[in-house]
């Protein structure tokens, strides 16, 4: 078993998951409702809103919508993305991408369970928290 992050935003799912590849790397495909089954029955406003984005990088999957739950969307601080790095510099590299018109809410710093850690929040309002071994 393996858990994906699933997000929902409202309206702006194309630009975050262009702006997670740019900082992540990896292959993003997305599906719109004008690409789903009766599309002549919605709005033209709506066509454009994502369904489904995926963006796969290695074993790192982010999946994400525009289509927000009746109840609407509320950005809360109860679920995170862990980001695992490989190295100091790709930890540094990721962090600053991610950061750049969000807040950095730790700065990067070693911890005394033997990581570099970090942890930010975006300009989409998503919480990271990255971390790679110390001295890699």
């Amino acid at each position: 078993m393996r858990i994906n992050s699933y997000l929902t935003f409202n309206g702006n799912c194309r630009e975050a998951m262009n702006f997670y590849q740019k900082c992540l790397g990896g292959q993003l495909t997305f599906q719109t409702l004008g690409e789903s089954p009766h599309t002549e029955l919605l709005p033209e406003a709506m066509k454009d809103s994502v369904v489904q984005a995926t963006l796969v990088h290695d074993e790192l999957v982010i999946v994400a919508t525009d289509l927000v739950a009746e109840s609407g969307l509320r950005s809360g601080n109860s679920v995170a993305l862990m980001l695992h790095c490989n190295t100091a510099e790709e930890l540094r590299a990721c962090y600053d991408k991610l950061s750049h018109n969000g807040q950095q809410t730790h700065p990067l710093s070693l911890t005394i369970w033997g990581a570099l850690f970090g942890d930010l929040t975006d300009r989409f309002g998503i919480q990271w928290v990255l971390q790679c071994p110390a001295g890699v």
